[in-house]
């Protein structure tokens, strides 16, 4: 399936084109979809060949709390302007990836609105019992962990079920999307997840699904009936506490618990999606106590088994953070800031590494082995089809000699230069080395 080598560049619309915070629901002054129009080229000599929007449809203030799923967001543009960009993207190899927000939606969205007004014809659509809401609705309903503006969907209503399937039909005609993203996917039932499944399938076999998970066992979504990939939050949180506490064992034994050859490691062979910032974390120019650790964490997020995701305006090293609320992650797109005061080196190196990972079958498809590790030091390799890639990482200031006995001949990506694997590799501090066979 084309995801195999998918490399994905997020974008947040609302605040990537700086949309107003709170929806007038006024027509559209203007199309704000040209930003990320004029930002194709970028985008494209960066080697991202997928795009995964986040919200674009009607709402209230982020996106997140839905009131119609067939109209693009006023604050946007029209769904004539989202259906250009896709038309854009697609000429241009880029796929198109949407969020699917199916567990809640706003409280202006219609049947909602209707059952305010005394319809209660739509009592099934929504998680509706005795007693008062927060807002005086005189009735109760359930909210999304709490969170009243945010109305949970009765996902065992048949109603409420063909609905969303009808809406991602459309999405696909009007839009030719091709995939989804599910918001807040450890939520949704799993019947749902089954019926989504059959659905999406069936309007296009190479289909991407892929949930938004946390915790626990992420084969409880990802599997052969429900989705093809979820979120690595697991790994997300070793990607940089491993460099901040300079213990690189926490990320190799994470990935070795999921990706490793034994038989007990849980999601060998599956597509994960691979992270270190996204709209809802702080970036990762924040998070790292070192800025110099950006030019490796980068190889291993690109290097390891999964997905990987970059976080639009994170290629340039830009910061954001989360205690200072989500709209501090959520920055309008300045292109010419980013790249002046921006990292130009680090954009050089994720461009290099995402055609690599849109290439390679060993990044698409290899097995995962740990090769050496220490607490600032560590080394794997992927293998697929007579394909090797070999990677080297150095957290510490000062160089390291890694001795991996390796036969074979290899470059290095990132310099271009030949590494000879079966003898000492001195690697200089806060430095990566990703060799792949010849």
């Amino acid at each position: 399936m084309w995801y195999e080598n998918a490399c994905v560049y997020h974008i947040y619309p609302l605040g990537y084109c700086g949309c107003e915070k709170i929806n007038s629901f006024a027509a559209p002054k203007e199309n704000k979809f040209k930003m990320i129009e004029e930002n194709i080229p970028h985008i494209k000599k960066m080697g991202f060949n997928t795009i995964y929007f986040g919200p674009v449809f009607q709402s209230v203030a982020h996106g997140y709390d839905t009131v119609d799923y067939t109209k693009i967001d006023s604050r946007l543009g029209t769904n004539e302007d989202f259906a250009d960009l896709c038309k854009k993207l697609h000429e241009n190899g880029i796929r198109v990836v949407l969020d699917g927000v199916f567990n809640h939606v706003g409280r202006e969205f219609g049947p909602f609105v209707s059952l305010r007004n005394g319809d209660w014809g739509y009592r099934d659509w929504f998680h509706i019992h005795d007693g008062n809401s927060p807002y005086n609705d005189g009735f109760h309903y359930e909210g999304w962990e709490g969170h009243y503006e945010l109305v949970k969907l009765n996902l065992y209503n048949p109603a409420v079920k063909e609905y969303i399937k009808q809406c991602i039909t459309g999405w696909r005609e009007e839009f030719g999307i091709d995939g989804l993203r599910l918001d807040v996917a450890y939520c949704l039932d799993l019947n749902f997840l089954k019926e989504l499944r059959g659905h999406c399938k069936w309007l296009a076999e190479d289909f991407w699904l892929m949930g938004e998970t946390l915790h626990g066992d992420y084969n409880r979504w990802m599997n052969p009936e429900m989705l093809d990939s979820v979120t690595n939050y697991e790994c997300y949180k070793g990607l940089f506490s491993s460099f901040n506490d300079m213990n690189m064992f926490e990320i190799a034994h994470s990935l070795n618990r999921q990706f490793g050859k034994e038989n007990w490691c849980i999601y060998r062979g599956k597509l994960l999606y691979s992270f270190v910032d996204n709209h809802d974390v702080s970036r990762i120019a924040t998070i790292l106590r070192n800025k110099n650790h950006l030019s490796v964490i980068y190889p291993l997020l690109f290097t390891m088994p999964g997905i990987p995701g970059v976080y639009y305006g994170s290629e340039y090293g830009i910061e954001g953070d989360k205690h200072h609320g989500d709209d501090a992650l959520r920055t309008m797109w300045d292109g010419k800031k980013f790249k002046s005061e921006g990292i130009q080196d680090l954009t050089k190196l994720i461009s290099k590494l995402a055609k690599l990972r849109t290439e390679s079958v060993a990044l698409a498809k290899g097995g995962f082995t740990n090769l050496q590790l220490t607490n600032r030091q560590y080394s794997f390799r992927r293998d697929a089809e007579g394909q090797t890639v070999v990677t080297l990482l150095n957290a510490d200031e000062n160089s390291f000699d890694f001795n991996l006995n390796i036969d074979g001949d290899f470059a290095d990506v990132i310099t271009g230069k030949k590494v000879n694997l079966s003898a000492p590799v001195s690697v200089p501090g806060y430095t990566a080395v990703v060799s792949v066979s010849k």
